[in-house]
């Protein structure tokens, strides 16, 4: 089977990861239980995770001249992934502040520092999008630079899979552009005002959608009629932080080898499963192996 080429366009963060027994409210201090820096963003999880999952993966992101940004180019260039187009804008990288409680649940506070650089994509950046079999893109870099690397994809015939996080104001031209939207319950409302009773709302915005709902699964809706509920894979939870991350690139990896869309879904909850078996984000990412021992066909 050819190797599926991913290009994910997206953030790069350094993830700093404090366990506690709950989250603490506002005004309050709280004794921690363990402590772990991390490369993270969504992109640059997103890109690993595409890599331990099969495939071959093309990073496009900015990081900052500080030492930060020493470290995720070489975190994310040692996981196998492509980074001789990642930039560095002058100034910080991106950050994000982590909080975790013994149930795996989560409260993030991203500073995006020099992914809000990245702008303005280059025509060599822009044929790398062109030669993908699938482009993975997010929003927490410019909501126009996502939109351009859509547009250009689309008029290649790279599909376009959105995971629509967090939940922004999106330009009518950019779902026209996406093949495959990804979103949690959050998310869904903020963009159609529905959840989980309701995900072929979705389909107002784009052809095909995956809603998904950590430990009560995911759904997978299309305007062909399709309306699947993929149940979870029943694992214990240590910490969901880049479950969904995980869970989207292996659904761009398998979609892109070939399996049919609802099969992708399947295989995606699998890897999400086994990334919330451990702490961290990037170091949390599954493997193929890991994704094939949890998959159960429908």
């Amino acid at each position: 089977m050819p190797q599926t080429r991913v290009v994910v366009v997206g953030s790069a963060n350094m993830d700093l990861v404090a366990m506690a027994p709950s989250l603490p409210r506002p005004g309050e201090t709280m004794l921690g239980t363990d402590f772990v820096m991390v490369p993270g963003g969504k992109g640059a999880n997103q890109a690993i995770a595409a890599v331990r999952a099969g495939a071959s993966c093309v990073f496009l992101g900015a990081i900052g001249s500080d030492a930060f940004g020493v470290t995720l180019r070489a975190r994310i260039t040692a996981a196998g992934v492509d980074t001789d187009q990642l930039r560095v804008a002058y100034g910080t990288s991106g950050v994000a502040v982590v909080m975790v409680n013994a149930q795996g649940e989560n409260a993030i506070v991203v500073t995006p520092g020099a992914n809000d650089a990245l702008v303005d994509l280059t025509e060599e950046e822009l044929a790398t999008v062109r030669a993908a079999d699938v482009l993975v893109t997010q929003l927490e870099i410019p909501v126009q630079t996502v939109t351009t690397a859509a547009l250009v994809a689309r008029a290649a015939g790279t599909r376009v899979i959105l995971n629509a996080a967090p939940a922004r104001d999106l330009p009518p031209e950019l779902l026209a552009a996406v093949d495959l939207l990804v979103v949690n319950e959050g998310e869904a409302q903020a963009f159609t005002g529905r959840g989980r009773e309701d995900p072929r709302a979705l389909l107002d915005l784009v052809p095909r959608a995956v809603l998904t709902l950590g430990g009560d699964g995911a759904w997978y809706v299309d305007r062909d009629g399709t309306e699947v509920h993929v149940p979870a894979v029943a694992v214990d939870v240590v910490d969901s932080t880049a479950a969904g991350d995980a869970f989207t690139a292996a659904l761009a990896v398998g979609w892109g080898e070939g399996r049919d869309v609802v099969d992708a879904v399947r295989w995606a909850s699998a890897a999400g499963a086994a990334c919330v078996r451990k702490l961290g984000a990037s170091v949390a990412l599954p493997r193929r192996a890991e994704i094939d021992e949890l998959y159960a066909p429908g």
